[in-house]
This record gives C-alpha cells, sequence and structure tokens, in this order.
C-alpha cells in the first residue's frame, strides 16, 4: 500500500516514518510512504502557499492552488487517482473502521492544513474531509502520522502476528482491548489473575471477555450508549 503526506514540513515526519514496524513494513515492500512538499506545488514563485481570508479576519487561509496541484502530480506518478483525505478539525472522526477501509486502497493521499485552514475549496478534489478529534493542532502532520500507523497496522504482514491486531481496541466494534499481564506473576503485591494461570483456553477467553467490557464501561461508557451520572461512577443509559 502507498501512502502520499503533502506538507509545509516533511522533514517534521520523517524521523517517525524510519523507526519501528512502519520502517519494518517499507523494507518488506509492504507499503510506500512518500512526504511532498507543499511549496513545491505553489504558482507562486516564491513558494508562497497562503493569503488572507475573504471577508476579514485573523491569520492566513491555506491556498486551493497547491494541493490541487499536488494531488494531480501525485496520481500521475502513481498512474492511478489515491483517494484523497484532508485531515482538518472540522472533518468526519477518525476510528478504526476507517482504518480499516483505507487499508483496502493502493494509494491513500493525506493532505496536510496549517494557519487559519484550508480554502474550503480543496474539498472540491477530495475524497474525505478527517478529524482524528476534538480538538485543534496547528497543523495535520500529527494527524497524517496517526492514520498511517493505525491504517498501516491493517496490511498484512505489517505486524508479525495479525492475530494480535484482531485483539485490539475497537477491532470487532466499539469495545477496548482486554488488559494484558506478563512476568513477574505477583508485582507489589498485585498478583496475575488466577484465570491466566489455569492452562484452560476457554475460560481465558471468557475472563478476558468480561474484563475487556468491563474495562469499556468503566472508560468508555460513550461506547456503549452511556453516560456518567453521578460521584460514584456509575453508568447511566443516555
Amino acid at each position: 500500500m502507498r501512502f502520499d503526506i503533502v506538507t509545509l514540513f516533511p522533514d517534521m515526519l520523517r524521523p517517525f516514518f524510519s523507526q519501528g514496524i512502519l520502517l519494518g513494513a517499507q523494507e518488506k515492500g509492504l507499503i510506500e510512504v512518500h512526504l511532498h512538499d507543499l511549496r513545491v506545488f505553489s504558482p507562486d514563485p516564491r513558494g508562497l502557499v497562503d493569503d488572507r481570508p475573504f471577508g476579514g479576519g485573523a491569520g492566513m487561509v491555506m491556498r486551493p492552488e497547491p494541493f490541487a496541484r499536488a494531488v494531480a502530480a501525485i496520481a500521475r506518478e502513481i498512474g492511478t487517482k489515491p483517494y484523497v483525505v484532508l485531515l482538518s478539525a472540522q472533518g468526519v472522526l477518525f476510528n478504526q473502521e476507517w482504518a480499516k477501509r483505507f487499508a483496502r486502497e493502493r494509494a491513500l493521499l493525506l493532505l496536510c492544513g496549517r494557519y487559519e485552514g484550508v480554502d474550503e475549496r480543496v474539498l472540491s478534489f477530495c475524497d474525505l474531509e478527517l478529524s482524528i478529534g476534538d480538538f485543534v493542532l496547528a497543523g495535520g502532520e500529527l494527524a497524517a502520522a496517526i492514520v498511517v500507523e493505525t491504517t498501516a497496522r491493517m496490511v498484512p504482514g505489517v505486524v508479525g502476528r495479525y492475530a494480535s491486531v484482531a485483539t485490539d481496541s475497537f477491532y470487532a466494534g466499539p469495545r477496548l482491548g482486554f488488559p494484558q499481564y506478563t512476568r513477574p506473576r505477583v508485582f507489589q503485591g498485585l498478583p496475575v489473575p488466577e484465570a491466566l494461570l489455569s492452562g484452560d483456553h476457554e475460560r481465558i477467553r471468557r475472563f478476558r471477555e468480561k474484563e475487556a467490557w468491563k474495562k469499556t464501561l468503566r472508560h468508555r461508557p460513550d461506547l456503549l450508549g452511556l453516560r456518567w451520572e453521578n460521584d460514584e461512577g456509575e453508568a447511566h443509559p443516555r
């Protein structure tokens, strides 16, 4: 699978993709990651990519032409139209299901905004506007890194044992993963649950399933259509 990222700061992302499983996946030829400097595609001889907003207001807005040129150039290089995503705090919320969907694409092109935002007309040549959460970053670079890593893990062979991916939080639906334990058997007076030491695979499966739902209820009741309503931490239907 091929990932392309268009950004004002490609050097910010290079170290992230040069380590760990993402580096290994590139060395195995399972994924490609290409970083593109948006300024290269600017129609301005000085490489400017932003301008003052129509209607007034603080800050600068990123112009649509550099992004359009970047998308066209990358599509020509690939030989087909990639799935184009604008990373924006105004987009739909990224989750594991989107990562699974992206992993079925041959090529994913991520556009990183900056400043006060991106000209709305950029969306005319995007397939999706995507947000990683209800907060605002200085730019889309961290969001792009998150999307690439999450999606790459869905590509067979990137993670050593794909079975471990299937037990991740959110993979099988709106539920967190089960708690994990390793040596020592007792740490500061806290023992490993006896069920995990039993050798009974069915008992272990049931224990993990139960604990996963308990953790989801405790930390993310919103996934179950619940919300906290009192100081005792009791969950109630919405």
